[in-house]
């Protein structure tokens, strides 16, 4: 793939903000937690924490209710205006501005902890790792994170296959993502759950899907009809009926020295 088509993609999603916050799953709280534990063992004070790459705030929200066992403040950084403003409307009184991990809009040793959802696999490793390293304080924590579906599940390996296996899914396969200097060695843990999904939501989640964003409107809609004539086979989501949409979370963590 060309890296103006991975550009056009990493940037495509505020196109498609309405169906990003229908269709894409939050994350579970044991998972965030995970992220922060570090961070919050040497807290006397509270933790002060970045979501970069936020979205429609799928993992603000998640920040916002987990129970690190310290006080937490939240702020959200997306380089797209119009996430940005989805999460404003959804989430009021956090704080948000424009940035990428490559170009932080935060002070030199500002913040405890840095966390990317479904984001990393867009960020340049050495660029991404210098400048969120600049921006935590000593002992602050890396958090990267992926919600991947379960393709052991027949039916979703097929789903996977008629909407393209994504970048994030590229990059878990071939052995997860890449943190440089100066951070050392990656911390990993999964978990396991699902959510329960009507017909219309998993199309609601494809269609947030770069691939689907950026492809040309006859593609779309081929993907479109596949999709719905896989799940016309699914006895549970007749009648407007859900079935439990597996997934894995993968969460990495990386203290900064």
């Amino acid at each position: 793939m060309s890296s103006d088509r991975i550009g056009e993609m990493a940037t495509s999603f505020g196109r498609a903000a309405a169906s990003y916050e229908a269709g894409r799953p939050g994350y579970p709280p044991a998972a965030v937690e995970w992220m922060l534990q570090p961070a919050a063992a040497a807290s006397t004070r509270g933790l002060r924490v970045t979501d970069v790459g936020a979205g429609t705030g799928k993992l603000t929200r998640a920040l916002l209710a987990c129970d690190p066992g310290v006080p937490l403040d939240v702020v959200a950084i997306d380089p797209d205006p119009l996430m940005l403003e989805a999460l404003a409307a959804s989430i009021p009184g956090v704080p948000t501005a424009p940035g990428t991990a490559e170009r932080l809009p935060l002070d030199d040793a500002s913040v405890d902890a840095i966390v990317l959802g479904q984001a990393w696999h867009w960020v340049d490793p050495e660029a991404g790792a210098l400048e969120t390293a600049r921006a935590l304080r000593p002992g602050g924590v890396l958090g990267l994170v992926w919600n991947i579906r379960d393709a052991q599940v027949p039916w979703v390996a097929r789903m996977t296959a008629i909407m393209h296996r994504s970048n994030a899914e590229a990059l878990l396969d071939a052995g997860g993502p890449r943190v440089l200097a100066p951070f050392g060695a990656l911390e990993t843990a999964s978990f396991s759950w699902s959510r329960p999904m009507t017909a219309d939501a998993l199309i609601e989640m494809a269609r947030s899907r770069s691939y689907l964003i950026t492809a040309s409107a006859g593609e779309r809609a081929r993907i479109e009809a596949e999709l719905r004539a896989l799940f016309g086979t699914l006895p549970a989501l007749r009648d407007g009926g859900a079935i439990e949409l597996p997934y894995r979370t993968h969460a990495f963590r990386a203290v900064r020295p």
